[in-house]
């Protein structure tokens, strides 16, 4: 008896009705799309929040170029794939790290607001100072019939110095001061005569504008807190694109010890190992307000040590040249790339803020 064929939506071959499973793409014969099957495939595709994980954690906390040496070696299934653990620990990580930015961008913002009442409280003591000594030498010099001593008197060129400083420690490196600008704001003047007054010039480059358009704004909202903001979310694409010049950099000192790739697969695995830390330590001050620093400067330091015997492990060199490398593989990390990345993150703020 000939049983009856079904047809695969995935792949269109045709197979017998009572497999469960296509037997050309894997895929179920009853395939029915719900939300349940939607945000399951999404968990298990992108992140992979499985047993893998558990079984991959412990070991990549504790036996330092395990994980890569095992999935270069070809033992892949076992363990989470070096990219998905990268970017399921990274994500965590920034979730937490979230709780503790937004207080500093809300700390940033009272320090400013502070500031800015403080600056405001300093100018009209001075005004009032001004208005009050300049009336003071009006009446002294009608009383000696004599107003060139106004213009002449000392403490009137003593007076007019005070001004300009003041002037001047107000004006930033614009054509006007801080005052000029907000008053400008508060009478509705268009953003591009503002600029102008400023010092903006038309032959100016791209750059230039978005430096006094973000400056315009900051005046306008007087919030440093969204400049801070702009800069920590913009970490995540920062440390995405250091990923791969750490690799170029493993792969200089170990030029014989494989393709760029394997260097790729180590630092992923040693990535995720770092923000697994971080991740702990942010917990750890967010549960522990007085949590002691001695203890987080000591396990910062311990990163450093773990790189030393993962490179050990997996590039099986001797201790003295992996502590050796090690250094040197760090200092070039941090004196190259991190201004780097600085840079990266400060232009993402300018374009984006």
């Amino acid at each position: 008896m000939r049983r009856s064929l079904k047809e695969c939506s995935n792949c269109i071959h045709q197979f017998e009705s009572h497999f469960p499973h296509c037997p050309y793409c894997g895929q179920k014969a009853k395939d029915q799309l719900t939300l349940n099957v939607l945000f399951n495939n999404t968990i298990s595709n992108y992140f992979s929040v499985d047993a893998r994980f558990f079984k991959s954690f412990m070991p990549l906390m504790l036996k330092p170029g395990y994980l890569p040496k095992q999935f270069v070696e070809g033992r892949r299934v076992k363990y989470l794939h070096p990219a998905q653990m990268y970017l399921f620990i990274s994500i965590v990580f920034f979730f937490l790290f979230s709780f503790v930015s937004r207080k500093q961008v809300e700390g940033l913002d009272t320090l400013i607001k502070k500031d800015i009442e403080h600056s405001q409280a300093t100018r009209d003591s001075i005004h009032k100072a001004s208005q009050s000594k300049a009336s003071d030498l009006y009446k002294l010099a009608l009383k000696n019939e004599d107003l060139n001593s106004i213009s002449n008197s000392s403490q009137t060129k003593l007076l007019d110095s005070v001004i300009k400083v003041e002037k001047k420690e107000n004006s930033w490196f614009f054509d006007i001061s801080e005052v000029e600008i907000d008053s400008l704001v508060i009478a509705g003047v268009p953003d591009d005569e503002i600029y102008k007054k400023m010092g903006l010039k038309a032959s100016d480059g791209y750059f230039t504008k978005r430096v006094y358009k973000q400056t315009l704004k900051f005046f306008k909202t007087k919030s440093g807190g969204s400049i801070l903001q702009a800069f920590l979310d913009s970490i995540p694409l920062a440390m995405f694109i250091l990923l791969p010049i750490f690799a170029l950099i493993l792969k200089l000192f170990y030029f014989r010890k494989g393709k760029f790739v394997h260097h790729l697969v180590f630092t992923f695995y040693f990535f995720a190992f770092l923000f697994s830390v971080f991740g702990i330590l942010v917990i750890a001050n967010l549960i522990w307000k007085d949590f002691p620093g001695w203890i987080m400067t000591l396990t910062m330091f311990s990163t450093f040590f773990y790189l030393v015997l993962g490179v050990k492990r997996f590039y099986g060199q001797g201790y003295l040249w992996s502590f050796v490398k090690s250094n040197m593989i760090s200092f070039a990390f941090l004196s190259l790339v991190l201004p780097f990345a600085l840079l990266i993150m400060g232009l993402m703020a300018l374009l984006f803020y």
